[in-house]
């Protein structure tokens, strides 16, 4: 009621003709706080003033329950706007929306290009969540255009989230631009669910060599036995991750890539085992022999979902399984299909990846369990952490979202790393505080800003050639303009040096306001993102 009142007063403030006394809200509230529940009263009160709605999800297919939520209080009035719809059923809502037929948009970051002819609510919900970036030319950050707009528009804007982005957090915290409001505790009464951490370092001591720990294989059998539903979550695809000769250590890369090739069992279309890049999607047969010395040690390493449902299928015969990740979605509705069928209990175990993240509201859950909560955390970004954490929180709040109460059991083999002990605490300034003192240390946002140039070619040395050159150029230009604040990382390979047969080299540049310095100038084929994620 509280966060309510605040928003309810900024749709009461007249805004200038020349632009909107509303500052942003960012809604930072637990999984299972009643954030939807604001974003529908708050849509609402826009109806009412005559005005339109737009709802940002992160990812049409991920969010059914928001949609439907919506649905059910304003029926006839909602539009989707997302990149499965059909030419027809695009355009269709493209003209409803245009004639303000529609009073809400809901979608992912394409939603906020609908013709709506009076905005008064933009919502991005989710708003830590990476789908809202574009990653390809034109780039942009849905959450930052949403601000932008609303400001343009004189509309309300709120950002919600259980987990926001260290950056949004520090403005609104410092009270620069956005308004924060905070719902600390869940609307059931059983709060939120323990988080057990199991050492799988100690488990590998005491001779359990299996990819569930001793604690989750009894949490699963007893979840079973009570007739109770469980989320098994990795962040990674399928069978093993990488796989190599024993003999020479060759490990079997991708051709225009350059990444290793993961194995799968049972991939659409392929009744054989195949390897396949998650890259580029290049897939080949499982050799014989070891293409770099003809030795027949080829083994498979690493572990991914399919494994991890092989495995309860033969630790639990008769659980019945889905798994939901990229593999088992390929086909239109097929998100919608799975979650109705764990829904609806015709399955006791959901296994799945990152898809699992986003906001699932599932009753019946009562276990969680993370598989390898390392997955991620040790990549070369200088935001690891803060990803490894929002995802474990999210999951984690997959659990116990009923008076049956829940657990989370999340396995690690760094037990110790802060990032793990705060999502495990469930303790987000813990984790901001933390995370904030080693970003002040390296000088990276928010107290800073970073724009990352990066250059592609089919020639390696023609690649190498131009960051070089560029690289020196910008040492010019920074010395010409006595930019003593500002800094240069690289020119590097980029982290996957070579994707689809182009290489790829990158320069970052770090200070007050880096782009400022490529205005105006010639880039040629340079690609630059300002804030990329």
């Amino acid at each position: 009621q509280t966060a309510l009142s605040e928003i309810m007063q900024a749709f009461a403030l007249r805004p200038t003709a020349s632009q909107s006394t509303n500052l942003p809200f960012l809604l930072h509230g637990v999984t299972g706080s009643g954030k939807t529940e604001i974003y529908i009263r708050a849509a609402r009160e826009a109806i009412r003033r005559g005005k339109q709605a737009i709802i940002l999800v992160p990812e049409i297919a991920l969010t059914p329950q928001t949609v439907r939520r919506f649905l059910a209080r304003f029926p006839g009035q909602v539009g989707l706007a997302h990149s499965k719809l059909s030419d027809g059923e695009r355009y269709d809502t493209w003209r409803r929306a245009r004639l303000g037929l529609l009073k809400i948009i809901i979608g992912p970051r394409s939603a906020l290009f609908a013709p709506l002819p009076n905005i008064g609510l933009l919502v991005a919900d989710e708003c830590h969540d990476s789908s809202y970036y574009q990653s390809e030319p034109p780039f942009y950050h849905a959450v930052n255009a949403a601000m932008e707009y609303a400001r343009i528009c004189g509309a309300v804007c709120v950002l919600g989230s259980a987990t926001p982005s260290i950056v949004l957090r520090q403005q609104a915290q410092v009270g620069e631009r956005i308004r924060l409001l905070e719902l600390p505790k869940r609307i059931s009464e059983s709060g939120l669910p323990p988080v057990h951490i199991i050492d799988m370092r100690e488990e590998l001591k005491s001779g359990n060599r299996a990819i569930f720990s001793r604690a989750l294989n009894e949490a699963l059998a007893d979840v079973l036995a009570k007739n109770q539903q469980a989320i098994l979550f990795l962040n990674r695809r399928g069978t093993a991750t990488y796989v190599f000769c024993r003999e020479c250590g060759a490990v079997l890369k991708c051709p225009r890539c350059d990444t290793p090739l993961t194995l799968h069992t049972e991939l659409p279309n392929h009744p054989t085992t195949q390897l396949l890049c998650h890259r580029c999607a290049y897939d080949r047969h499982m050799p014989k022999k070891c293409p770099t010395c003809g030795s027949d040690q080829i083994r498979q390493y690493g572990l991914g979902s399919e494994k991890v449902e092989a495995e309860v299928k033969a630790l639990f015969p008769d659980a019945r399984t889905l798994r939901w990740d990229w593999e088992t979605t390929r086909q239109k509705d097929a998100h919608e299909i799975i979650l109705s069928h764990f829904a609806a209990q015709r399955a006791d175990v959901l296994i799945g990846t990152q898809m699992l993240a986003k906001g699932l509201d599932l009753p019946l859950v009562t276990l969680v369990g993370i598989v390898l909560a390392d997955v991620g955390l040790n990549l070369p970004d200088p935001f690891a952490a803060e990803r490894t954490f929002n995802l474990l929180t999210q999951v984690a709040g997959r659990a116990g979202r009923s008076a049956l109460g829940g657990q989370v059991i999340l396995q690690t083999f760094q037990p110790e790393h802060y990032s793990i002990q705060a999502a495990a605490r469930h303790d987000t300034p813990a984790f901001y505080l933390q995370e904030l003192e080693y970003r002040k240390q390296l000088g990276n946002p928010p107290f800073s800003r970073l724009v990352r140039l990066e250059y592609r070619h089919f020639e390696s040395a023609k690649a190498e050639a131009e960051a070089r050159a560029m690289a020196e150029k910008i040492h010019h230009w920074l010395e010409a303009e006595h930019r003593t604040q500002t800094t240069v990382i690289g020119p590097v390979p980029c982290f996957f040096a070579k994707l689809g047969g182009l290489y790829r080299w990158q320069i970052v540049i770090r200070g007050p306001e880096p782009e400022s310095l490529l205005r105006g100038k010639t880039l040629g084929d340079w690609r630059v993102e300002v804030n990329p994620i």
